[in-house]
């Protein structure tokens, strides 16, 4: 039976990361570890405030399932036995893990997928004023795909700035819930004539009735109204894409989930991060397969990241080696 070692680390982020919500200089994630006599599987998670999660409220919901854990529960179990959010994904990671190293059989042979190939990235620019964005859209001109967080007032100024320095590039903005329905109305022509490709969850979850029956000049994707396969019947005809984050779904089995159902719903998929290091990514590297939209630049964002850690090449990232996970 495997046992259970929990870790809490900090990663500094290179200068600072900010959105509507906030600035933040240091990644705080948990890792979870589960080692058998002869193996160790590895799973990371990013705690995130928004959704009522903390480093501390993370690591007392893992010990609570430590004895269940360390007899032996197995990821379908765990499906039930812990609710969806940081806390499950890490463990389920490390579930994932573990079997792989296991069994000599990678992750993405016993999830019945085809072998992954590297994918292309988006590159954040954190939220500033337009002379600040537009400067940073200059530095990174030869990335294919930006995303820009906007948080409302001033907004089209920070997008035509960033165009004006990325002429080439496509665009995703994300207000992360910073806007008003008459917001979303005025801008959506606007960005779309700046040519962007995606609107990332422009009004607060639970208040974005506003979207419903609304013109699309750009698609919308939603990003905090979209946690699990449960939440997905309650997005029609408010959103075109979803936005798939381990964190949220609480790990990689219920996001392949996701993914599956979404696209049976006929949503997009869009696969994002929470600000961690490479062993938070390398998972998500399996739903990335496919999506239109891939969102997994955080090793890129950090001062330093794990080693090893995943391989960027500018905006392509590689699979992940079995040394780092899976």
């Amino acid at each position: 039976m495997p046992r259970l070692t929990l870790r809490r680390e900090v990663w500094p982020i290179r200068g600072s990361f900010t959105i509507s919500r906030g600035s933040k200089t240091e990644a705080a994630v948990v890792v979870v570890e589960l080692n058998s006599a002869a193996h160790r599987g590895r799973g990371e998670c990013v705690p995130y405030g928004r959704y009522g999660e903390s480093v501390d409220s993370v690591i007392a919901q893992i010990e609570a399932a430590r004895d269940r854990l360390e007899a032996g529960m197995n990821r379908e179990a765990l499906l039930t036995a812990m609710p969806a959010g940081a806390a499950r994904n890490a463990v389920d990671c490390a579930l994932w893990d573990l079997e792989a190293k296991s069994s000599g059989k990678p992750a993405w042979a016993r999830a019945g997928l085809d072998q992954p190939r590297a994918v292309t990235t988006a590159y954040t620019l954190s939220l500033d004023t337009p002379e600040k964005m537009g400067a940073a859209a200059r530095e990174h001109a030869h990335r294919p795909l930006l995303k820009l967080k906007l948080a409302g007032a001033g907004d089209l100024e920070r997008v035509a700035a960033v165009r004006a320095g990325a002429p080439r590039s496509e665009l995703i903005v994300d207000a992360n819930e910073g806007w008003t329905a008459e917001n979303y109305i005025a801008f959506a022509p606007e960005l779309a004539r700046l040519g962007v490709v995606l609107i990332e969850q422009p009004l607060p979850a639970g208040r974005d009735d506003g979207l419903m029956g609304v013109a699309r000049p750009v698609p919308v994707c939603a990003d905090e109204a979209c946690h699990d396969s449960a939440t997905i019947a309650g997005l029609k005809g408010k959103y075109d894409v979803v936005n798939i984050k381990l964190d949220k779904t609480g790990g990689l089995t219920e996001a392949l989930a996701m993914k599956a159902a979404a696209e049976a719903a006929g949503f997009g998929v869009m696969v994002g991060c929470m600000v961690g290091s490479s062993l938070s990514m390398a998972p998500a590297m399996l739903v990335a397969q496919g999506a239109r939209f891939v969102d997994l630049d955080a090793p890129l964002l950090l001062d330093r990241d794990r080693q090893p850690g995943l391989r960027y090449e500018g905006s392509t990232v590689y699979p992940p080696l079995p040394a780092l996970w899976g």
